[in-house]
Formats: structure tokens, C-alpha cells, sequence
């Protein structure tokens, strides 16, 4: 299993390898566990995030395939090197942290196309007191301070993330809320004519509803209603629409925009529900959350396997595409002035900037420096 993270995090400088491996659930949505996760340092300086990877760590036999497939995709935006950090595993005293050939396989496999391993750091878990060392210096080490007291941490919950405590707690969002109810919207559904035939002005209307249904505080949809969403979902002209909900990143209306998008992905059947989730993956990836953004996008693929806007989004996404390369698709997908819905647009902003990384060994553990 591997995890593609886009930049667009908050700005927040990382100088000390323990304070970058207490960010890593900030980073990424959620605490890793028995994983590689490899951190692009972002040309042309090198000093800003770039791509984020994380994988599972493989068996022995696997190793040098994975350090051959996970290095190539850093050549697909411009980047100056990689930081490598591998979390699980025991380190027995005197000895290098676990898991050093296959940390020295990624750096041949990464030395390969141009790319040098900046740092390589190691973590037995990511929580408060946990040991961590580094590969090239034995004296580089200590105990991780708590992940939830970090600077990242404060920055990334202001801005209203979460880090989840695992990949499976965060994908589990995405579960249905009532299998019963899905069967029943699915009947209702087939039984409606084909082509259906819905007016864009109905249809922006079941929209705004929905909306404001929610800041009301309504609860999910009654079968009705969620037939109606799904319906009015299916025309492209809503569709794209309500991309345009997703900017500015981290506004009001890009949130509820996401909750509500988050909600049909929950309340829909299949294949309708690729259209919430395709929009759910979009709005995750706009405000530079790549983890969720996969997620909701293979959720999408997984309810209509030739979703052309899923399937669109999910290959930028594995090239570790930036999040401001698709402004485009939400600036300009409302030619009826649809956007909005109900809710009150913040003027436009760029994505938040990129993470700063200057990892180093021998640098204070208990805080980040100032940028």
C-alpha cells in the first residue's frame, strides 16, 4: 500500500529530525506504522516539501522492487533530493537502526535518477518517547517528543486537520453509514427513466438545500433527498459547479463544501456515488491533503470504474502533481455562476505554502527554529 501526499501544507519550518518525525501524522493524515516514507525536497532550492510517499515496508524479497518503483516518481516534478524516514522495527544496542539495506536500496534506486539522499532517519513508533536514530551519524538520536504538542500540530489543527491514528481509522470515514439505506436509494434510482431528465436550476436547487440542510444541522439525508443529490450530481454542468466550491483552500465554504461532499460519499450507492466522491478527492487535494484525496478518488474509481474525472485526478495525484497545477479546474468550471450555493465565497488565495524542511543532525529536538 502506498500513500501520495501533494504539497500545500501549512508553513512551518522543520530543522530538527525529531521534531520532522513527530510531524509525520500531520503530514500525511495519519500516524504511520511499519512504513517508508520518502519526503521530496522541492527544487530549485530544495528547501521547501515537494512530493510526500509513504509505503508499507515490504519483506526482504520485495525490498529492491519497491525501492525501484517508489524512486522514479520523484523525477516527475522537479525535486533536489529526498529525505527517507522509515518507522518500525527494533534497534538492537550498537548497532545501525533496522532496516539499513533496504534504506541503502532506496538510495541506489534514488542515486539512479539523480536524486541524493539528503537525510535517512529511523523511528520505532511516532509518539512521545519513542526512539529514533539516524542511518549516517550514530550519535544523531533521542526519544520523539508528543506528536500533538508540535509546532506542525498547533498549525495544522488551527487550520482544522486531523492526524488519525491510523490509515484504516481514516479510510473507515469513507464506510457507509446505512448499507439498508443504500439498497434502498439504489432501487429508487433504477427505477428512475433514463436519461433523466432534470433542469439545471432543479437541480442547483437540491444543491443549495443540501447545503443549507447542513449548516442547520439536519443530519443526513432522508432517501428522497439523497435520491435528489444523486440526480442532481449527474449533470455535469452541477458537477462542475461545485468544483469550483473547493477555493479558496481551508474557507468556510470549502469546508462545509467537503463535509458535504463527504456525507454522499457515505450516503450514496454505486455508481452514483462517484460524483461526491470524486469531488470529495478534488476538495482534499486542493487543500494539499494527498492521503484522503487518494482515498476518496479510488472510492470514486471503485463506484465507476471509467469515471473520467475521478481517474484524472487520481494519475495527477501519483505524479505528485502540486495542488495549484488544477486551480484551473475550479476557476473556470462555473460558467453558469452557479458556485457558491448558498454560501458566501472568501476572496481567492494561493494554497498554502509548502512545508520548509532544513533537517540536520545535532540540532535542538525540543523545537522547531524559526524560519
Amino acid at each position: 500500500m502506498t500513500t501520495t501526499t501533494p504539497t500545500g501544507r501549512p508553513p512551518v519550518d522543520l530543522r530538527s529530525p525529531a521534531q520532522l518525525l513527530a510531524a509525520l501524522p500531520y503530514l500525511i493524515g495519519f500516524r504511520p506504522a511499519n512504513s517508508v516514507v520518502l519526503l521530496g525536497h522541492r527544487a530549485p532550492a530544495g528547501n521547501r516539501l515537494g512530493l510526500v510517499l509513504r509505503g508499507d515496508l515490504p519483506r526482504r524479497e520485495d525490498r529492491a522492487h519497491q525501492a525501484r518503483a517508489l524512486a522514479p516518481r520523484f523525477t516527475l516534478a522537479p525535486h533536489t533530493g529526498v529525505t527517507l524516514v522509515v518507522v518500525g522495527g527494533r534497534r538492537r544496542p550498537g548497532s545501525p537502526p533496522p532496516h539499513a539495506g533496504f534504506v541503502e536500496l532506496l538510495a541506489d534506486a534514488l542515486g539512479e535518477v539523480g536524486l541524493p539522499v539528503l537525510h535517512a532517519m529511523w523511528a520505532a513508533d511516532i509518539s512521545e518517547g519513542a526512539a529514533w536514530g539516524c542511518y549516517a551519524d550514530p550519535d544523531c538520536g533521542g526519544e520523539l517528543p508528543d506528536p500533538r504538542a508540535t509546532v506542525t500540530a498547533a498549525v495544522a489543527t488551527g487550520g482544522g486537520s486531523v492526524a488519525f491514528d491510523s490509515r484504516a481509522e481514516l479510510e473507515s470515514l469513507l464506510a457507509p453509514r446505512s448499507p439498508e439505506a443504500l439498497a434502498r436509494r439504489a432501487e429508487s434510482l433504477a427505477r428512475l427513466p433514463s436519461p433523466r431528465c432534470l433542469e439545471v436550476s432543479e437541480a442547483a436547487s437540491s444543491i443549495r438545500a443540501a447545503f443549507e440542510r447542513q449548516l442547520r444541522g439536519s443530519g443526513p439525508p432522508t432517501d428522497e433527498e439523497a435520491v435528489s443529490l444523486a440526480n442532481a450530481l449527474s449533470l455535469p454542468e452541477i458537477r462542475d459547479a461545485c468544483l469550483g466550491m473547493a477555493v479558496p483552500p481551508h474557507s468556510p465554504a470549502a469546508r462545509e463544501a467537503e463535509r458535504l461532499w463527504l456525507t454522499l460519499v457515505q450516503e450514496l450507492p454505486a455508481p452514483e456515488r462517484a460524483e461526491a466522491a470524486a469531488l470529495l478527492g478534488y476538495t482534499a487535494f486542493m487543500r494539499g491533503d494527498g492521503t484522503f484525496a487518494g482515498m476518496a478518488l479510488e472510492n470514486a474509481l471503485a463506484a465507476k470504474p471509467d469515471h473520467v474525472l475521478a481517474g484524472l485526478l487520481k494519475t495527477v495525484l501519483d505524479q505528485g502533481m502540486p495542488p495549484g497545477q488544477l486551480l484551473g479546474l475550479a476557476l473556470t468550471a462555473d460558467p453558469t455562476g452557479l458556485s457558491g450555493f448558498g454560501l458566501t465565497p472568501a476572496d481567492f488565495g494561493e494554497p498554502g505554502a509548502c512545508l520548509p524542511l532544513g533537517v540536520a543532525c545535532g540540532r535542538s529536538e525540543s523545537a522547531a527554529e524559526p524560519g
